[in-house]
């Protein structure tokens, strides 16, 4: 990550779904995690793994008392060669090449994914936007996924002298919104389900269907009116 570059703000961008179209199947991969808790007791059968999403699977396991070195590489090995399919190929969201090349400009930018860091960079090499983001923070960089704040946290504490309302989280479910509203920043839902953001107490500054709408958010401090 480059330290010569210094803006007033911070923009932390998801990538399944709010850059990339990847074609990750997360239900085979919440069946996949859910057939491995059972199996090993980790879980009961009468989880609703369905309600769940992935990464609220893979940390029940690794919370339970009966978790092993061993067993917690069989989950992460089953998530990264799921991910590894379904981001083979994978395509950029509309405008986003566009849009990122502007506010790199502007504020510094980093990518917070649940996903691994191999993947997530080799998915962001082969779409030719890896290099306008500071630093592509991944789950090894996490002490926890999302929504657990834990890599907003990570990311903040890279820019110290950025203040804390002048940093924006913008992704397409309600795990970066839980993630934005508990490491305190704000949030942009991009082609978000109002309905699950509402129900999971999500409040985003606001909703957007297209990524050129972040442009007239004044999420750039100094530039226009503050965007609260």
């Amino acid at each position: 990550m480059s330290m010569e570059r210094r803006y007033a703000s911070g923009i932390i961008f998801d990538m399944d779904n709010t850059l990339l179209q990847s074609r990750i199947d997360f239900g085979k991969m919440k069946r996949v995690l859910y057939a491995l808790l059972v199996e090993n007791g980790l879980c009961t059968q009468e989880l609703d793994w369905q309600s769940h999403t992935a990464s609220q699977l893979i940390e029940i396991g690794r919370q339970s008392e009966k978790i092993t070195p061993r067993l917690e590489k069989r989950m992460w090995d089953a998530v990264a060669a799921i991910e590894t399919e379904g981001m083979h190929g994978a395509v950029l969201e509309e405008h986003a090449v566009d849009v990122l090349t502007h506010l790199h400009s502007h504020a510094h930018l980093f990518i917070l994914t649940n996903n691994a860091c191999a993947a997530a960079e080799e998915a962001l090499r082969e779409t030719g936007i890896a290099h306008l983001f500071e630093e592509i923070v991944a789950r090894e960089q996490m002490t926890a996924l999302k929504p657990c704040p834990s890599g907003i946290r990570y990311i903040l504490e890279r820019y110290p002298d950025v203040p804390q309302a002048n940093w924006t989280m913008v992704g397409d479910s309600w795990i970066d919104g839980t993630a934005a509203q508990d490491g305190s920043v704000r949030f942009v839902a991009y082609k978000g389900n109002q309905q699950e953001m509402e129900a999971h107490q999500v409040r985003p500054l606001a909703y957007i269907e297209d990524l050129r709408e972040l442009l007239s958010l004044d999420l750039i401090a100094g530039r226009g009116r503050s965007a609260g």
